[in-house]
């Protein structure tokens, strides 16, 4: 079975989210961790998760656009305390590694609106997703260690080896897309990395190369992404694709409790 572990599932088309349900099953795909990226998003996710329970939504504030102003921030921060047990975790958040890329980004803003989510994550008790990058990811580290989280999902992470280690240490998780067919960078990642602290996603609509080329972004991809991990870390696909799902279970603890449970998914594929 399969979990997508960050989707943006909000930012389809209503025709695309439809076709995606209802390949969901026949997929063997049990849920969605739909990541939101402002307010608005989080109202959307949260929406989608109340018309099909297989839809988990995460809230927080994506950090690859302008930051909202401090009205706007408390806001959203009101707003998801409000609807907090209606959330698997706090996400997407982070630091803007790629904006920063194309023009010199004032990093101080984005750090004091990082560490506001890493406290709420820790006072709501919420795991957290994190679009934390190369450099950007030791920043981050720091964060988590200085408020002792360690619930962290540093979701289609690329980094050094020093970064890397630092984070096994520290029992972070990861999640690889299906770029790991083509990417020997996430490749190496994925062969240094502790099985046991993988997840998979498809940061969906984000379209991919290779055997995806032209394609939709859809769970089902997934399924090439677990092959080639059980490729690289020698192991059965059955076995990896058992171990990456009990991950994903284990980091969020609300797929243990969610109304579509391992056996109503095998009783619904049994009708």
């Amino acid at each position: 079975m399969i979990i997508d572990a960050h989707i943006h599932f909000d930012q389809y088309t209503k025709e695309q989210q439809q076709l995606i349900l209802n390949d969901m099953l026949p997929n063997k795909i049990t849920h969605l961790i739909t990541v939101s990226t402002d307010l608005q998003s989080c109202i959307a996710n949260l929406a989608l998760s109340q018309q099909d329970d297989r839809i988990l939504p995460a809230f927080g504030f994506h950090p690859e656009q302008l930051l909202p102003d401090q009205a706007a921030q408390t806001k959203l921060f009101d707003w998801v305390r409000e609807n907090n047990e209606h959330m698997v975790a706090i996400g997407e958040v982070g630091l803007p590694y790629y904006s920063n890329k194309e023009k010199t980004v004032c990093y101080e803003p984005y750090l004091e609106l990082l560490e506001k989510f890493v406290v709420l994550a820790a006072e709501l008790d919420k795991p957290i997703v994190l679009h934390a990058v190369y450099e950007d990811a030791d920043q981050a580290i720091e964060l988590l260690e200085k408020h002792q989280l360690t619930a962290a999902h540093f979701h289609w992470f690329k980094g050094n080896p020093q970064t890397v280690d630092r984070m096994i240490a520290n029992g972070y998780y990861i999640s690889v897309t299906p770029d790991l067919l083509y990417e020997e960078e996430i490749q190496q990642l994925v062969q240094r990395y502790p099985l046991e602290k993988i997840m998979v996603e498809t940061d969906g609509p984000w379209p991919f190369e290779g055997p995806f080329n032209g394609q939709m972004t859809h769970p089902k991809m997934i399924k090439a992404t677990i092959e080639k991990i059980a490729e690289i870390k020698q192991r059965s696909v059955g076995e990896v694709a058992d171990m990456l799902y009990k991950n994903t279970c284990r980091f969020y603890p609300a797929l243990t409790g969610s109304k579509t449970t391992t056996s109503r998914f095998r009783e619904k594929r049994k009708r």
